[in-house]
């Protein structure tokens, strides 16, 4: 064995640009597959660690008091595919008046339980402890780390009930309520349903969930279900964002993959017929087919290990502000994001096992040759490879150079196709990120309508420490408009209010004014203009499952209001829902607008404009301009950075494949020096052999890129990207797009060819 790792390690030693080409290529190829396991690791796994940890729900459910009795909905946890139950316990629905740390005014669900232990849903104390007492209450807390014990023994207000004193701050990864109180205090909330909360031995899937709470409620009198929540939609709002990102970070990390495992293939197939002699020269010293077989495999592997070693370390490091815009802003509850180690096993193990695959079927080549056969066999390719072809070319009237250079694929047309397979797949991933950058630039310019500039105005609150405005609502829109520079205006109001059939509550935005601004925002049907219109996201619509033309109930403050969907926005969240002033006089008149957006005329200074606002009302604050869109800036960065290393590894294919070239001909390359051809005419020769295969592969790369983009855009969940973005190609985009895979070919060519130029025909005769 130390004479195979010995003879392996000379090779090594021997093809340096070999080895270095395979480590650089392994390197580009672990980072990017490593960002996409990433992102999937991190979409769903610390959602279900957490989830497991919790025990929590896969149903929660609430059932009208009056319609069904305690000891009924006690035995509905024998029922058939019920593993776990807990309840049931009382719920009520009170109002928060006004902002409340991080709570918005609107509905908040308080459930009464003894302890936060229990066979289903274990609720984590975060801090401070449970209520026991009475007038003590635990909140929930949505986001990482804790609200910290400052915050406790605040005053929770509500409607209709006396305050609260904060006691803990907890999370339920089973977001089962908003706060929780003793059983003994709900008496004085008047709870007007029950809460259950289940776990079934059959929960993967939507049905299977609504299959188990139909076997549940099978006995119970009609109409006492009246709302539940499945985790499932929670784990889907859990990974929205990072679900965004995967399909990009995917199709990338295939493409690096076929990349790497062409160019393996090709560099291992070109050392297998440049060293036939080589080959032959250890079979006649008594190696054995296998151990030759090992030789080559051993060369591919030790700079297999070292570029993916080096790969993962870069790709961890990438990979956390991905992670970290990914699952910013969105509840997490007790889930670490993080990536499973699983991740770095797969990418250690797996990418020089695929090298090693990739590497064996040239490899056994070299197990078949015999030894008189290989060191008869020289380095040349055989006579009559593509011999009619460099004929007719030798007939035109192409410069010599030239068509020398274009006959010179036909020789080898194994390594000719890989190698174009390699500028097909490089052409195809800058034609997949031109058309995403132009959609994803499109769609971080979707918010600002006609381009006008636009000041977003805040009414302080005194709850989060600000001065109210001395103006009414009605008045500080008045003085808006009246202000010099202001065009239109809008103003919003938020709150929280709950959906007819859903436990967790949604947040609620009305607007009144000049709302034709937000026109733009609309993918399908139109902006809510009158009472009783509605509009969400895709990710609203896909949890809740809904579309444009269904109708919901909004309930605020013991009110309903009916409302229709009539649009789809471009983007937003995945529990908010956007109305009309009209709807919100249904629910709550006396809520006022907390933000206005001022849409200032051409030429107008939004500083001067910001600081007239200041000086009507020193209660109205100018908000600083809207930030980049991070997933925009995200996918654009990421994809140039992905594009750069597939292209960089599409290039060193190339590389490896005129360097065999080069090295196989060099009789030939003296040859044609002795009889007057020059250094520059042999840079010529070698950059066009193949610059044709760039063209033909910026020929087939351009329509896979294109539909690639297409696939990627249309099935991006959270987002739904309107024609306008999408119908990126046009006809100057695609003339510099034809023209990449020949740039790719003659970057990777460059630098042999230079060097084939340099060779001097005594050398050349010296090594014959």
């Amino acid at each position: 064995m130390s004479a195979v790792w010995s003879a392996a390690c000379a090779t090594v030693k021997r093809r340096k640009v070999q080895t270095a080409v395979i480590g650089l290529v392994v390197l580009c190829s672990t980072t990017t597959v490593l960002l996409a396991l990433a992102l999937l690791s991190a979409a769903s796994a610390p959602f279900d660690r957490a989830f497991g940890r919790q025990h929590g729900a896969h149903a929660v459910a609430a059932f009208d008091r009056t319609r069904v009795s305690d000891t009924q909905l006690a035995r509905t946890a024998g029922r058939p595919g019920v593993q776990a139950a807990a309840g049931p316990y009382p719920q009520a629905t009170v109002d928060v008046p006004a902002q409340w740390l991080w709570v918005p005014s609107g509905p908040l669900t308080v459930v009464g339980r003894s302890d936060p232990a229990g066979t289903v849903d274990r609720i984590r104390l975060l801090e401070g402890r449970w209520a026991t007492g009475p007038g003590e209450i635990v909140v929930d807390w949505p986001g990482n780390g804790t609200p910290g014990p400052d915050k406790l023994g605040t005053k929770l207000t509500v409607r209709g009930a006396p305050a609260f004193t904060v006691v803990g701050f907890a999370t339920s990864m089973s977001k089962s309520a908003g706060a929780w109180v003793a059983p003994e205090q709900m008496a004085a909330l008047n709870p007007s349903s029950v809460q259950m909360l289940y776990r079934f031995t059959k929960s993967s899937t939507d049905r299977q969930i609504r299959d188990g709470l139909s076997e549940v409620t099978a006995g119970l009198p009609p109409g006492s279900l009246t709302t539940t929540q499945s985790y499932l939609t929670l784990k889907r709002a859990f990974s929205a964002v990072a679900d965004t990102y995967l399909p990009f970070m995917t199709v990338f990390g295939v493409l690096g993959l076929l990349v790497s495992a062409l160019i393996v293939g090709n560099v291992v197939s070109g050392v297998v017929v440049s060293g036939y002699r080589h080959i032959g020269v250890l079979k006649a010293l008594g190696f054995t087919p296998n151990q030759v077989v090992t030789i080559h495999l051993t060369m591919v592997s030790v700079p297999a290990v070292a570029g993916c070693v080096v790969g993962t370390l870069v790709g961890d490091v990438l990979s956390r502000p991905i992670l970290r815009d990914a699952f910013s802003g969105i509840e997490t509850g007790s889930a670490s994001i993080g990536v499973g180690p699983w991740v770095y096993a797969v990418c250690l193990l797996g990418m020089p096992a695929l090298v090693v695959l990739a590497a064996l079927a040239p490899a056994l080549r070299a197990h078949r040759l015999s030894a008189a056969r290989a060191i008869s066999a020289g380095n040349a390719p055989r006579t009559g490879r593509g011999l009619r072809i460099q004929r007719g070319l030798g007939g035109t009237r192409l410069p010599r150079a030239v068509s020398l250079g274009l006959g010179q694929p036909f020789a080898r047309p194994g390594r000719t196709l890989m190698t174009l397979a390699a500028i097909v797949l490089g052409v195809t991933t800058v034609t997949l990120t031109t058309g995403l950058t132009s959609t994803m630039v499109a769609f971080g310019k979707h918010g600002q309508g006609n381009g006008a500039t636009r000041v977003n105005v805040e009414a302080g609150r005194p709850g989060i420490g600000q001065q109210a405005p001395k103006l009414s609502d009605r008045q500080v829109e008045a003085r808006l408009r009246s202000l010099p520079g202001a065009d239109l205006v809008t103003a919003r109001a938020l709150t929280t209010v709950r959906l007819a059939g859903y436990t967790q509550t949604a947040f609620a935005d009305f607007y009144r004014g000049d709302t034709e601004m937000y026109d733009s925002e609309i993918v399908k049907g139109h902006w809510p203009h009158g009472p009783g219109e509605a509009a969400a996201a895709p990710a609203f619509l896909n949890q809740h499952g809904l579309a444009v033309g269904d109708r919901i109930t909004l309930y605020l403050n013991g009110r309903q209001a009916r409302v229709t969907l009539v649009g789809e926005l471009v983007e937003g969240h995945a529990r908010a829902v956007e109305s009309t002033w009209e709807t919100l006089a249904e629910l709550d008149p006396d809520l006022r607008a907390i933000e206005y957006t001022v849409e200032l005329a051409d030429g107008a200074d939004a500083e001067a404009y910001g600081r007239a606002v200041k000086a009507s009302d020193p209660g109205l604050y100018v908000l600083p301009g809207d930030a980049t869109n991070t997933t925009t800036t995200t996918v654009v960065g990421f994809s140039a950075v992905f594009t750069v290393l597939l292209t960089v590894v599409a290039a060193l294919g190339v590389f490896n494949t005129v360097l065999l070239n080069t090295r196989e001909r060099r009789r030939d390359l003296g040859m044609l020096k002795s009889i007057g051809m020059t250094p520059r005419q042999v840079t010529v020769m070698t950059v066009t052999s193949v610059a044709g295969l760039g063209a033909v592969g910026g020929l087939l790369g351009i329509p896979l890129g294109i539909a690639a983009h297409r696939l990627l855009v249309d099935h991006v969940g959270v987002v739904a990207f309107p024609e306008s973005m999408k119908d990126v190609w046009h006809a100057p985009e695609l003339v510099p797009l034809a023209l990449a895979g020949v740039a790719i070919a003659v970057l990777g060519a460059l630098i042999p060819a230079r060097s084939a130029a340099r060779l001097t025909i005594a050398k050349v005769l010296h090594n014959e």
